[in-house]
């Protein structure tokens, strides 16, 4: 009984200490970035990569110039995070016209189109994951969100 006992320790020890490593290890994220959301400084600047909203509450990031070069000026890895952000906003079906004004309103910001797009609350079918994919992004999925640092502006969720 005792060797189950030290064999339960040693393998949560194990478990506690490979998250842990792994956590140190991937890169910090950030969701919900958007002028229309509060976001505080000190997790914009440890974050490595934020995930912008082009479009939140018909606020469309481009009319903030200043919050474009303000984004630009933290020199962190930018990707696409929906374009409106609304629940189950690509578990349905989006058109081609739909995603463009997306990914045009992210150029018009920050100079460059997204290379990189995560559905909000991580939810996407498989043909608007194809639709991403055609147009050039890579669509990133951490299913398992325990592994990897993800903080939210404002704590939107």
């Amino acid at each position: 009984m005792k060797k189950i006992w030290l064999f339960l320790i040693l393998a949560i020890f194990l478990f506690i200490a490979t998250t842990l490593l792994i956590r140190a290890n991937t890169p910090r994220q950030i969701d919900d970035v958007t002028p229309g959301i509060p976001c505080e400084q000190n997790y914009l600047e440890k974050s490595d990569i934020l995930w912008v909203i082009p479009d939140y509450n018909n606020t469309q990031i481009s009319e903030n110039p200043l919050w474009c070069t303000k984004i630009l000026s933290l020199n962190k890895t930018l990707g696409m995070h929906g374009i409106k952000h609304s629940y189950d906003e690509f578990g349905g079906e989006i058109t081609q016209e739909y995603l463009e004004e997306g990914t045009h309103e992210f150029e018009v910001c920050f100079g460059y189109k997204p290379t990189m797009f995560k559905p909000p609350q991580l939810n996407i079918s498989k043909e608007n994951k194809r639709l991403i994919e055609s147009n050039g992004m890579k669509v990133k999925r951490y299913a398992n969100q325990f592994f990897h640092k993800v903080y939210h502006c404002s704590n939107t969720g």
